[in-house]
Formats: C-alpha cells, structure tokens, sequence
C-alpha cells in the first residue's frame, strides 16, 4: 500500500505541474452515419519499425453520451441504447455506442477509435499503413501499450517486420460497430499484453433492420462503396456486408490506394446468450509519402506535398475467421472468444535517404507473414460471501504466432540485399482471476491478479548466432474501489501492474546482422506499473463528466529510433497527468463534448553513456550530431484536447462541428526540437429524408491548416547536403568529417504534413 499511496500522490503532484500548460478548445462532427441493428452487442468485462542493428538489441560499448437520432433513416431500433448501463471499473473507462462513434467525420477507419477520450490517431505514410497512436503522454507508435480488439480478435501483432504491437485498423468498417469499450491503466486483470497505457475492445453487430447502401466521393481521389444486408438464416440471423475504397490523396505523388473489405456473420440469440461465427476478408495497396526533412520543404527540393523517394509504398491482406460464445444466467457467465488470422505485409520505407547508402539511397523493405490463433474463456461465478454480494471471474488467454519475418535493403522495390530473415514460433499462455464484492449499496471492491508464460523460438536464417529460445513470466495484482454514488456521482480508486513484451528477435539476439559486433538482447517482458484516483458525476441533468488522475511508469521505455526508422528498449520512465471528460445532451436535438488530457512525461535516472560520447566530438552542434542528454521522452504529447457539438433529429436537416488539438511535443531527449500543435477542425451537414434516404457533406480540415500530421526529429543525409559532400567526397577521397557525424546525419525537423481541406459528399439509402 506504501507504493499506492505514493503514486496516488504523483498524480496530485501532475495536476499542479501540468496545470501550468495552456489549455485549448475545440469542437466536433459527425460523418458515417451507423446502420440500425436489431440488437447491439456489448462487449462486457467480466511507429516501430524492425531494423535489427539498433531495434532487436543495443550494442556493447462507461459513460457514452445518449446519442442524438440515428443518421441514417435506416430503421428505428437505437444501436447502443444500453450503452449506459454497462458498468465500469475505473473513472477513466468508457461505453460508446457505434452511433455516437460513426456520429463524427472519419476521414479514416481507426480514427472511430479517437472516441476514447485523451486518444490521438494520426498517419506518416500512406494509408494502408498502420495508424499512429498517441494517449497518455506516451507515443504508442503503430500499437504499443495500446491494446486493440475486434470482436475478440487482437489487432496487435507481436514480434512484426515493422513494430512491436503493430496494430492495422484498415480491415475495419465503422458502420459495423456496435460498441466500443475504452479501458485505460493496467487495473484490469483480463487486459494482458500492449494494454498498459489502455484497451479499446470494438464488438460489431449481429444484423440491421433494413439493407443499407451508400456512395462517397470526394477530394483528391477518394471515392467509396459500402452496402450491409442481413436476414434469417435458420434461427439466427445472417449478415454481409462490403466496401471498396481508392484514394489520391493530396500528395505530388499519388498515394493510388485500393482497398477491399467483406465481412460475413451468422448468429444466434444475443449478446448475453448466444453465438456468432465470424468470416473477414480484407486486401490494399498504396504508394506512400513518407515523412520528409523540413530542409528539403524550405530549400525547394520539394514541395509541401512532395515525396523525396516516391517509390516507398505497400501491400497488406488480411483473412480471419472467429467465434463467440456467451452463456449467462443468475448463478454465472461463461464466456468464449476463438480466432485464427492469416495476414501479410510488405512494407518499403527510406527514413534517412543517403546516410548508409550514397549511391543506391537507405530504401529497406519489411516483411511479415503469419498465421495466428487463439482461444480466451472465461467463467463468472456469482453469489454471497458472509452475506456480501459477490462475482468472481476465473479465465484464461491463449495466442500461438508462426511468423515469417525478414527485412532487406531495396532500390525503387527492387531488392538489393538481405539484412536478416526469421522464422519466429511464439506462444503465450495468461490465467487470470478478479472478484468484485459488493460491502454496502456505495462501496464495492475489485481484486484481481493475472499470470503470463511466453515462449520463443527464433530460427535466424542467416545468422545463426541470432537463433535461440526464450521464455520468461510475469505476474500482475491489481485492486480498485468505487465509491458511491453519492449525489449522482462515485469516486474511483485504482491501482495494478502490467506488462509489454518485446519483438522476440530482440530477445535472441547476439550479434549485429550490419557487423557482427555484440548487441544486448532485449528481456522479454518488461513490467508496467500505475495508479488512477476519479470521479464521475451527473449531478447536473444531461451532464455525465469524470475526471482521472493518474500515473504511470515503465521499466523501459519503448523509443522511436529514426535514422534507422524503429524502436528501441531504453531508460524507464514515469509519466503523472489528467484527464476531464465531458458528455453534455441537454436536449433531444443537441449533443456537446469537450475532453482535456494533460501529461508530463520524464524519463527516470540519467543517460551519462551518450553525455560522453558528445565530449568526443567539440566543434559540433548538438541540432547536427544528435539528441543531448535529457530526461524528456521524445514524441510525447504533453497535452491533447477536442470538443464539438452535433445537432439534428432522426429526420431533417443536421449538422455538427469537431476540433482536436494536438500539443507540442518534445523530439529529441533535451528538447532542442519540438513539434509545432496541430489544431483540426472537421465539420458535417446533411438532410434525413422521410424515406430514408440521406445526403451529406463532410469537410476536413476546414481552417485548412499547414501544420504537421506528426513530426520527428533524426538524422537523415541528402545528396543536396553539404555534409553528403564532406562525408562522401566525390572521387572516394577520405571523408572530413568526423566518422560519429556522418553516420548520425543531420538533424532536422522531419514531418508528414496535415492534408489540405477537403471534401466529401455522400449519399446513402435504406431498402
């Protein structure tokens, strides 16, 4: 309890250090409007990439808003509509209906997912490309601590070609989604892997009351497709549904993405009691601009919306199949989630340019194919111990991944050599147990703890050195109580520890595939550590607002590394903030939000190894050899904020508006760089015809801000440079500049800017 109460305090203490930050506002929108269903389904709770020189080893030296009416004029029943009723364990959880979720304009599928409060989701690639995550004062990356679940199917990718934790979004159709659940903090003893910082769990639909088609078309090339239909099968209900999708986007060259999507549900009963049997199919392909150093925007090398390797780009497909089975009655609840994915990825990225490459240019390729499956169960016993009201959960998590993963240097997509290739085998076994027990009509209780076994074996397959197996595990108490209410409103107490594991590749590793120097192996799991102390209230009338305090640390912190474009483990690090959340419909036709998430993000001890590498190399700025020591975690948001307000009734006119701001982040660990706040603000209007026809327009970025979608900072090598002459002199001659420079390049602000304003129009029809 001592550590507790300390980090309970820590979380005071973030309070009157963040709050010195300037707060900003904002507002919000509506785009997909969501299809009817018949019947929603709760889920009830019972950038890194893989270079392995520096990514795989360091060398040796439940609240959601009641919905405003459905948007779609499809049907009557309100998806979601019992959203409110699902409890929640911590102040900072949250319930959200697919109406409210599709009731904002999605320019792309994960960005339904920026629902949960204090969550931003953004891109540096083409859109086939797994999005960016950032909440909590942590820069996720691709999915790191971020623990992402569809329909019981992890959306996480462990040991992947392009990052740990690699979750893609883009097999997603919003208007599928009946709930999605936010969970926030390792407080919850069925969260295991990636869900340190938070879990987003997105249940879809069973069926719709009425077929659904709709047509989209827009600005730079976008155009798409999607149509759902549903009927009886037998005695359940059969569901299918589809999207086509091409984009341009603004860029000079063309992202000409091409994305497919099918999904095909038999169920039976409903959420509480009943089945489904689940078929995906998912294929895209895309060019991609990546980020760029902002020298080669202000020189004139490049446009705004230039590329300086236009030939970077990917493919990705993805095919699943998963059940669920659910079985409750008032003794207890058995649940059953099952899964098996088959996905691939190839992925061509040039980061740094001409720093390691002066000729053929720094362009690799990434791979990774697997085959994953899994089987999580779950049993609820309920009853009355010593006359107190009891439930307790017994359940146990299973995932098994057949990898095959490689990484190589590349030429316009043509491959030039290997770097490393692996056959990685990982499985992982998690039991878990948490009661809840109920003292008195204002105090309960939760207790929990969970156990984790992982196990590897990597088959490195051309260097043998790098092969090996590993296991290693871990175990994870966590405690909570709620208080109240009282007035409306409950006081919530959380604390617990977590987990990440690392790319197994880093685990076994030995020796540099670049050199063969000796590397430190990464371990496999690193251990998380948090506490949160909130409220939530709806004392005043159509008001439901919380608040959390909270804290946060890790043994190490995951680091994006960009001259070699990925991740790697370093220091630990403690981040201590807020969030206030806010959820106001004061009548049938309005719907107001505003959230503020505020955090300071340190690491924890010193970093005297790269204080001594800067004494060797007088004479050079820091902003050109690389980061000075430090203690800020580079790419973490000190603060993120949005509010909106949408407007309209289940027919007629409607409309909303929605801001989001980004805040300036540290780029480098002695803040010598930092990003500039990128302020969006996305609006909607559109006509409900009694017939059920709807037409709407959707804008982004109406202000048609210039900032960055994200920014960096690293060092990367021109042939423009005047360095690239000092390190590469024409003729081979000797370079005349110090070794340590020329490998680091020069520093700059490198950035993927927001996309211009642009425009859709739809038009959609139920039958």
């Amino acid at each position: 309890m001592n550590r507790i109460s300390r980090d309970l305090s820590l979380v005071v203490v973030a309070v009157l250090a963040v709050s010195t930050e300037v707060a900003a506002q904002g507002a919000g929108s509506t785009t997909l409007a969501p299809v009817e269903v018949d019947a929603p389904k709760p889920r009830v709770s019972a950038p890194a990439k893989q270079r392995p020189s520096a990514t795989l080893g360091r060398r040796v030296a439940p609240r959601a808003a009641a919905p405003v009416a459905v948007a779609t004029g499809v049907g009557s029943s309100n998806p979601g509509a019992n959203v409110a009723q699902l409890p929640v364990g911590a102040a900072s959880e949250k319930n959200i209906s697919g109406a409210d979720v599709n009731a904002r304009p999605l320019s792309r599928p994960a960005e339904a997912l920026e629902v949960a409060p204090g969550l931003i989701i953004t891109q540096h690639s083409g859109d086939g490309k797994a999005n960016q995550y950032f909440l909590r004062g942590v820069n996720l990356d691709h999915g790191t601590d971020l623990a992402i679940s569809v329909d019981g199917m992890p959306v996480n990718m462990r040991s992947h070609g392009h990052g740990q934790g690699y979750a893609d979004m883009n097999f997603l159709i919003p208007e599928l989604i009946s709930v999605v659940n936010v969970r926030k903090g390792p407080y919850f003893a069925d969260e295991g892997d990636f869900s340190s910082v938070g879990a987003i769990h997105v249940s879809l639909i069973d069926s719709v009351a009425r077929t659904m088609a709709s047509i989209t078309t827009g600005s730079f090339g976008y155009n798409r497709a999607f149509g759902v239909a549903s009927g009886k099968a037998g005695d359940g209900n059969l569901l299918v549904a589809a999207e086509a999708n091409t984009y341009n986007g603004p860029w000079d060259d063309p992202d000409k993405l091409k994305k497919i999507n099918a999904v095909v549900r038999y169920s039976q009963g409903t959420a509480e009691n009943g089945f489904s049997l689940t078929g995906m199919a998912y294929a895209n392909r895309w060019n991609s601009t990546d980020q760029v150093p902002l020298r080669a925007i202000t020189s004139g090398q490049i446009g705004l919306y230039g590329a300086l390797d236009p030939t970077d780009g990917g493919n990705s497909e993805r095919f699943s199949i998963s059940g669920r089975y659910r079985d409750t009655d008032s003794t207890g609840a058995t649940k059953v989630d099952f899964y098996a994915i088959k996905s691939k990825l190839n992925l061509w990225n040039n980061f740094t340019f001409f720093l390691n490459d002066p000729e053929n240019g720094d362009q690799f390729h990434q791979y990774d194919s697997r085959l994953l499956g899994g089987v999580n169960a779950s049993h609820t016993f309920k009853g009355y111990l010593g006359g107190f009201r009891t439930e307790t959960e017994i359940g146990v998590q299973s995932r098994y991944d057949d990898i095959n993963v490689a990484l190589g240097n590349t030429v316009r997509r043509q491959f030039l050599s290997n770097t490393r290739s692996d056959l990685v085998k990982e499985g992982s076994v998690g039991i878990f147990v948490q009661n809840t027990t109920w003292w008195t009509d204002w105090l309960r209780s939760n207790v929990g703890w969970r156990g984790d076994y992982y196990n590897t074996t990597v088959n490195s397959l051309f260097l043998a050195a790098n092969s090996g197996t590993a296991n290693a595990t871990i175990g994870s108490p966590k405690a909570g109580l709620v208080f109240g209410p009282f007035a409306k409103t409950e006081l919530f107490v959380n604390a617990g520890e977590g987990f990440h594991s690392n790319d197994a590749r880093g685990v076994t590793i030995r020796e540099s595939p670049g050199d063969g120097s000796p590397v430190d192996s990464s371990p496999f799991l690193v251990k998380t550590r948090g506490a949160e102390v909130g409220l939530r209230t709806k004392l005043i009338p159509g008001l439901t607002s919380s608040i959390a305090l909270f804290t946060l640390e890790s043994a190490s912190e995951i680091l994006f590394v960009g001259d070699a474009g990925d991740t790697e483990a370093s220091r630990p690090s403690r981040r201590v903030g807020f969030e206030w959340t806010n959820d106001y419909k004061p009548t049938s036709w309005l719907a107001i939000e505003a959230d503020l998430a505020m955090t300071r993000a340190r690491f924890r001890g010193s970093n005297a190894d790269q204080a001594a590498a800067y004494g060797e190399l007088d004479g050079y700025p820091a902003s050109q050899i690389g980061n000075a020591p430090g203690n800020y975690i580079p790419g973490a948001p000190n603060m993120i904020a949005s509010a909106g307000f949408r407007l309209g009734e289940a027919k007629g006119w409607f409309g909303a508006l929605r801001y989001r701001y980004f805040g300036p982040r540290p780029l480098t660990e002695d803040a010598a760089f930092i990003s500039p706040a990128t302020g969006l603000l996305n609006g909607q209007v559109g006509y409900r015809f009694d017939n059920g026809w709807r037409l709407q327009l959707d804008a982004f970025n109406l202000l048609n801000s210039k900032s960055d979608q994200i920014t960096y900072a690293y060092g990367s090598l021109l042939k423009t440079d005047s360095l690239f002459a000092a390190c590469f002199p024409p003729g081979g001659g000797a370079p005349t500049a110090p070794a340590a420079v020329c490998q680091v390049g020069i520093m700059d602000r490198v950035l993927h800017p927001v996309e211009p304003l642009a425009l859709r129009v739809t038009l959609a029809g139920a039958f």
